[in-house]
């Protein structure tokens, strides 16, 4: 694993998969989940579907640990903001002013398995697909570089910033920043670590740049590999198979919905 992905190697037969049926994979799992609208499908297809799939990859321990640290703010933001602010329904307690409403708590439920449930589907993805390998897969199946490279950069932009942050944050400690305390400690340490950050980040969108022109991304020549990526036929069918389900399942739901 380098820092510019997650990618964890493994002998397993999800790492084996071509990466555009992994690639769809994942799509399918997203927007099939989204066709369930109960407060348990979230959590149903994370223990289901999500976790037996990181067990044959190997990367269950790895997936968890990833998910729970970029997830679990988000989450209890949910669990605070949701109950509090609900409007009309049945109050879980009274605390003066403070009454958080059950429906508000029943819906942060909800929405927290939706938020564990990408998590860990985008997650599972990046831990078992290498970059390169599915940049390449992306422009053979006939998808125009750009598009590609933008797919590609997204799945590298948490471990990247993650990568930029500690960096600045232990050049900023090590010149006598305090970045531990209480509240306000902390808060005064914002600035000094995000502006860098960002400035590097806008500065990094014109490297960027530079360097998808060097490689000749709007060439019109069909580019070669010296990377074999297998693609059998067993699956193609099984990518169409999953396309085909999904589509049905999203038909389904709007078919019940009316």
């Amino acid at each position: 694993m380098n820092s510019l992905s997650i990618y964890v190697a493994r002998e397993s037969g999800l790492h084996r998969l071509n990466p555009l049926t992994k690639f769809v994979l994942t799509l399918c799992i997203l927007l099939g989940g989204f066709a369930f609208s109960s407060a348990s499908s979230g959590y149903f297809i994370l223990l289901a579907v999500i976790t037996p799939l990181s067990v044959w990859g190997q990367v269950t321990k790895r997936m968890f640990q990833l998910v729970f640290n970029i997830s679990w703010p988000l989450i209890v933001s949910v669990f605070l903001i949701q109950p509090l602010f609900w409007g009309a329904g049945t109050p879980l307690f009274e605390i003066g002013p403070v009454s958080p409403k059950l429906e508000g708590a029943l819906f942060a439920f909800k929405s927290s398995g939706r938020i564990l449930y990408v998590m860990a589907n985008f997650i599972l993805f990046s831990l078992t697909t290498r970059p390169d390998t599915l940049m390449i897969s992306l422009k053979q199946a006939g998808l125009p570089g750009g598009l590609a490279y933008i797919i590609v950069s997204t799945l590298q932009l948490i471990p990247q910033y993650v990568a930029k942050a500690n960096i600045i944050l232990d050049a900023q400690r090590s010149r006598g920043l305090e970045t531990q305390g209480n509240i306000i400690t902390r808060a005064r340490a914002l600035l000094p670590l995000v502006l860098p950050l960002v400035i590097g980040s806008l500065l990094e969108v014109e490297e960027r740049a530079i360097a998808i022109e060097a490689r000749a991304f709007n060439s019109s020549r069909v580019e070669t590999s010296i990377l074999e990526i297998p693609d059998s036929r067993t699956q193609q069918t099984a990518r169409i198979g999953m396309i085909i389900i999904t589509i049905l399942l999203i038909t389904g739901k709007f078919l019940w919905l009316s």
